[in-house]
């Protein structure tokens, strides 16, 4: 595998982190709100279906990831930098 290719493979599962993380706080503020238990059980279920998403998509990142610790803070910070943060 060559690095351009894991280095795509690892944005693109950064990009799925962060939309992750996106819905779940939008299910985190709807728990509870509704006055149907249904609506709410399900709403619970979403938000825990995310976490879990979320959980997994991190630890495929983190396989992915190279060992040397300097070789992942530049590359985090190169992309961080191509995205304008």
């Amino acid at each position: 595998m060559s690095e351009d290719y894991a280095s795509g493979q690892r944005d693109g599962l950064r990009l799925a982190l962060a939309i992750l993380a996106a819905e779940e706080a939008k299910w985190a503020a709807l728990l509870g709100e509704s006055p149907s238990w249904r609506t709410n059980a399900t709403r619970e279920v979403r938000h825990k279906t995310l976490q879990v998403a979320q959980k997994r998509v991190q630890t495929a990142l983190n396989r992915l990831l190279p060992k040397e610790a300097e070789t992942t803070n530049e590359e985090l910070t190169s992309a961080l930098d191509r995205l304008g943060l």
